[in-house]
Formats: structure tokens, C-alpha cells, sequence
């Protein structure tokens, strides 16, 4: 009797055992979400997508994020959150870089869902666009306010909730007439003579930011 007592529990003759026993449960538990890096930045370029606005003054936040992404070997191909994305590394810090594909006046759509996507919180999120109060050649490094009327911001502030999120503005100069065209068109001769000096200068801001701080960033490079 107790050989085949013994028989019937090695075969499972005698029932289950529960999954606790087994220790299987914990197999099958899904895992917490982890937290995102503290060293993890969003860095969104606000432009409209399409070769035809490739070279345009409102697509000056697109040229930012392609020499962040030539000076440091990477690459803005993926597909993710409405956006092409590509990840760098800046010393002991990840950018995750984006240019949103749902044209500028829905910029907000895309930027929600990358914040969201990489769990960055607005204070490690910066946007560099367009900004036709600032002479060309001009930038400011601010940590909120108004979007003076560039429609990028205006949907970014509304899918945010708050006017306050760290921003590059690049002055491209006001013109005398329409505004819409003037940001659509491309540069000039002499502004594209100077274009690449510009962007550079902006992602060195964008490197200096993410390394030293935003307040330290706005004195350095909000002089002048």
C-alpha cells in the first residue's frame, strides 16, 4: 500500500497542487512599469513634414534635431508616437530626439503621446521652434510663457494643459507682410549663409542645457 501511495503522488494521481506550491504564479504576474532614467531627455523640433518645407524658416526645429543626431551618430528613422524618433548619448545622459509628423498646427498630438510613450516629465522635455519676435540668428532658452502666436506652441500648451515646459526659440525675423507665407517660404541667400552657424550654435544650447541646467543654460546663451 504505501509503494502505491507512493506511485499515485509522484504521477499526480492524487490532484493538483495548487500554482502557489508549484511557485508558477509568479511566472505569469506582469511586471511593474518602470520608472523612466533620470538622465532621459525629450528633445521635440517642432517643422511640417514633406520635402517642400524641408528647407522653410518654420521647420528650423527639424534642422536642430538632424545635427544633434549627425554630431553624434545617430539617426531620426523610427516611428513612434506620431513622430520620427531616434535615441543619442550626451555624456552620461540619453536624448531621445523627435520630429513630430502631424504637421505644426497639431504639433500637441505628438508631443503628448512622446512624452507619455518615454515617461519624460516637462521638466526634462525641451522644444525648439520657429520665432518670429527674435531678429534672425537670435535665440532664448525660456522656461514657459506665451507662443506669441506660433501655432505649434499654441497646440502643445493646449495638449499640455500649461504653458510651462523648457523651450529653445530661434529668431527667424519678422516680415513686413504675411506671416504665414514668410515662415512657410524658404530662407534667403544670405540667411542660408548663416543657417548653419545658427543651427549649431542652437544644438550646442540643447547640449549645454541637458548638461548644466536650464537656468544656467538661459545665462549662458541669453546674452546679447
Amino acid at each position: 500500500m504505501q509503494e502505491a501511495h507512493g506511485w499515485r503522488k509522484c504521477n499526480g494521481a492524487e490532484g493538483p497542487r495548487p500554482l502557489g506550491d508549484l511557485r508558477y504564479g509568479a511566472m505569469f504576474r506582469r511586471k511593474p512599469a518602470q520608472p523612466a532614467p533620470a538622465d532621459r531627455w525629450l528633445v521635440i523640433g517642432l517643422g511640417n513634414p514633406g520635402r517642400e518645407y524641408e528647407r522653410s524658416r518654420h521647420n528650423v526645429g527639424f534642422l536642430v534635431i538632424d545635427e544633434l543626431a549627425r554630431r553624434h551618430g545617430g539617426r531620426v528613422t523610427d516611428r513612434a508616437a506620431k513622430s520620427l524618433t531616434g535615441r543619442i548619448r550626451r555624456g552620461e545622459h540619453e536624448l531621445v530626439l523627435a520630429k513630430p509628423q502631424t504637421w505644426m498646427n497639431l504639433s500637441g498630438q505628438a508631443a503628448k503621446a512622446l512624452k507619455a510613450k518615454y515617461d519624460v516629465p516637462l521638466g526634462r522635455l525641451l522644444v525648439i521652434h520657429d520665432e518670429l519676435d527674435l531678429p534672425f540668428g537670435r535665440l532664448r532658452i525660456r522656461s514657459g510663457g506665451s507662443s506669441a502666436g506660433n501655432h505649434g506652441l499654441d497646440s502643445l500648451i493646449g495638449s499640455f494643459g500649461t504653458k510651462t515646459f523648457p523651450r529653445i526659440r530661434v529668431g527667424v525675423g519678422r516680415p513686413v507682410g504675411d506671416a504665414v507665407d514668410y515662415v512657410l517660404s524658404p530662407f534667403t541667400d544670405d540667411e542660408r549663409a548663416q543657417l548653419p552657424d545658427l543651427v549649431r550654435r542652437v544644438a550646442d544650447a540643447v547640449e549645454y542645457t541637458v548638461e548644466h541646467g536650464l537656468d544656467r543654460a538661459m545665462t549662458e546663451f541669453n546674452r546679447g
